[in-house]
């Protein structure tokens, strides 16, 4: 699943690393976080002449629906080669590098900041909301996308007491999910200094070919995270193939991920 603990923060890994994570986002996640994109919006109150800033913009996605919405979008990123990426693919849009806690922008410049599960990779997710509160002009709206925590999943459920027993798994999952809850948005888009927080469901879904195919997906990307030969990895392995087995026929099907979309407002 994509809310699974393999992809850490860029700043974490050093650029070589940001660019293989990047890779790696472009190998698949689109499809899935794309579905939120719509959402996003919405509680953002993206339209036509308003100016958006999309953090941790990927390939562009979120900018690009923003502009389609009559938008002036700005995208940023913490990875050189998906700004770059970026840009190839949407050239009428302007991207640069940059810290989603030092965001490389003027106080006041936007009347929308959206991120688009950028939340949970983030080294530093409370500066960013803080960025957020400085570069958005007064009465501006702040919307961003984050997976729930893998207990509300229904294929990884199985799998939490497994993954809690690694240090590595539990520490980065605790960050990971935080901001999946509604209660620990509420409180941490408060102390940013916005208002009026709204947590919405946003659910998107997985189409996979069999249950053999969801089973490869997420043990490659334990791997990713605490190494391919590692003990934690194959506890965690076996308890999801016992888990998915027990939910799925083998046959295709729709793996329905359950995130949230917040939203906040920075007071006049």
């Amino acid at each position: 699943m994509t809310g699974m603990k393999y992809d850490l923060h860029e700043s974490e890994q050093g650029p070589r690393s940001a660019d293989a994570t990047s890779s790696l986002y472009r190998r698949g996640l689109p499809e899935i976080t794309s579905q939120a994109i719509g959402p996003l919006l919405t509680a953002a109150r993206v339209s036509a002449g308003g100016r958006v800033l999309d953090v941790a913009c990927g390939a562009g996605e979120a900018a690009a629906a923003a502009a389609g919405r009559g938008a002036l979008a700005v995208g940023v990123d913490y990875s050189p080669l998906q700004a770059a990426l970026a840009a190839k693919l949407h050239p009428a849009i302007v991207f640069r590098q940059g810290d989603a806690s030092e965001l490389p922008f003027g106080t006041e410049e936007f009347d929308a900041v959206i991120s688009n599960f950028g939340m949970p990779h983030f080294e530093d997710p409370e500066g960013f909301l803080r960025e957020a509160f400085r570069v958005l002009r007064p009465g501006g709206r702040l919307a961003f996308t984050a997976w729930m925590s893998p207990d509300t999943q229904p294929a990884t459920a199985v799998a939490a007491s497994e993954a809690a027993r690694s240090r590595d798994a539990s520490t980065y999952g605790d960050r990971f999910f935080h901001f999946g809850d509604a209660a620990h948005c509420e409180r941490a888009l408060a102390e940013a200094g916005f208002c009026g927080t709204v947590v919405e469901p946003a659910p998107v879904s997985w189409r996979m070919a069999s249950s053999e195919s969801l089973l490869e997906a997420v043990t490659k990307a334990i791997g990713r995270v605490l190494g391919a030969e590692s003990s934690d990895a194959a506890a965690i392995g076996e308890a999801m193939r016992n888990g998915i087995e027990a939910q799925t026929d083998g046959a295709a099907f729709d793996l329905l991920l359950r995130a949230v979309v917040a939203s906040a407002e920075k007071p006049f």
